[in-house]
C-alpha cells in the first residue's frame, strides 16, 4: 500500500484547513505528503503560453510556501504543478496514494449555499479514500469518530477506516446505523404500526452488530457505542457529525459510470458537511 498522502492545493482558505489536516495525519502515519496544484483553462489558444507559464509560476510559489509551513524533520513534502482538468488530475494522482484530501467551500449551515459538484466529483471519481475538510473551524467540544453503517462490503472498509483513525486521534467511535419507514402519502389515513417499528429497529439492531463483531477485540482501547435511528440516512448522519471530529461513510459507485458518481447518501453528506468527512470506497 501507497504511504503517500495527497492533498488538492487551491488559493483558497480552506485549503490551508486540508493541508494542516493532511500534515498531521501524514506526521503520525509515517506517510510523506504531495501537494497539488491544477491550472486549468488552457485550451491552444495564440498566446497563450505565456499566460500559462505565468500561472504555473505563480502556483509553484504558492505550493513551494505551503510545503515550507508544513515541512518538518518528520514529514517530507513534495510539490507538483499539473494542468488540466481537476478532476481527472487528482483522480489520476489518486491511484498511488493511501489517501486524497481536499477542501470544501462550504462553510456549515445558514452560510451559503451547498457544495457543489466538483468535488463530489473528485471523491466519486478517486481511487483511494478521500477526506474532505470544511471551511470552518472545528471547535474544542467536539469529540468522536462516527462511521455511518449498513451493512454493505464497502460499510466494512468505512468501518475499518474509521476504527483506525478513532484509535490514531484517542477518540470514542460510534457505529450508526439508520432505518428508513416506507414511505406513506401525506394525506393518508394510517399511523405506523409498533411491532413494524419494533421489527426495523431489531433489524437495523442486529445488523450493526454483526457490522462491529470483532471490533472491540481489534480495538480494545477504543470506546465504541452503537447508534440505531430511524430517519433519513444523510440527515442523521449530518446532525450528529455537527459534534464529531470526523465522520467516515462509504461510497458505491453505479454501473458504467460509476467513476464520477457517489452513493446518494454520501453525495447527500458531502453538499452540507458538518465536520471533516471521509469517503471510502
Amino acid at each position: 500500500m501507497s504511504e503517500k498522502i495527497v492533498v488538492g492545493v487551491t488559493e483558497s482558505a480552506v485549503s490551508h484547513r486540508a493541508v494542516d489536516w493532511a500534515a498531521a495525519r501524514a506526521t503520525a502515519r509515517r506517510q510523506s505528503l504531495e501537494l497539488i496544484s491544477v491550472v486549468g483553462g488552457a485550451v491552444g489558444s495564440v498566446g497563450e503560453g505565456t499566460v500559462l507559464a505565468a500561472a504555473k509560476a505563480a502556483t509553484e510559489e504558492m505550493l513551494r510556501a505551503e510545503a515550507d509551513r508544513v515541512a518538518s524533520d518528520a514529514l517530507t513534502v513534495h510539490t507538483t504543478v499539473a494542468t488540466g482538468d481537476p478532476v481527472t488530475v487528482l483522480s489520476d494522482a489518486s491511484k498511488d496514494a493511501a489517501l486524497l484530501v481536499i477542501g470544501s467551500d462550504y462553510r456549515g449551515p445558514g452560510e451559503g449555499p451547498a457544495r457543489g459538484s466538483h468535488g463530489i466529483r473528485i471523491a466519486a471519481a478517486s481511487a483511494c479514500p478521500v477526506v474532505v475538510v470544511p471551511d470552518f473551524e472545528l471547535t474544542d467540544d467536539r469529540s468522536g469518530v462516527l462511521v455511518a453503517v449498513d451493512g454493505s462490503p464497502v460499510s466494512e472498509a468505512a468501518i475499518a477506516f474509521a476504527a483506525s483513525e478513532a484509535d490514531r486521534l484517542g477518540e470514542p467511535l460510534t457505529a450508526l446505523i439508520v432505518w428508513t419507514p416506507i414511505a406513506v402519502p401525506r394525506n393518508a389515513l394510517m399511523v405506523m404500526p409498533q411491532d413494524y417499528r419494533t421489527g426495523m429497529e431489531d433489524a437495523a439492531r442486529e445488523a450493526l452488530a454483526l457490522s462491529i463483531a470483532g471490533l472491540r477485540s481489534q480495538y480494545p482501547g477504543i470506546e465504541i457505542e452503537e447508534a440505531v435511528a430511524e430517519g433519513f440516512p444523510s440527515a442523521v448522519i449530518n446532525e450528529l457529525a455537527e459534534s464529531a471530529r470526523l465522520t467516515v461513510v462509504g461510497s458505491r459507485g453505479h454501473g458504467a459510470v460509476r467513476r464520477f458518481l457517489l452513493g446518494s447518501i454520501s453525495h447527500e453528506v458531502l453538499q452540507r458537511l458538518a465536520t471533516v468527512t471521509a469517503v471510502v470506497r
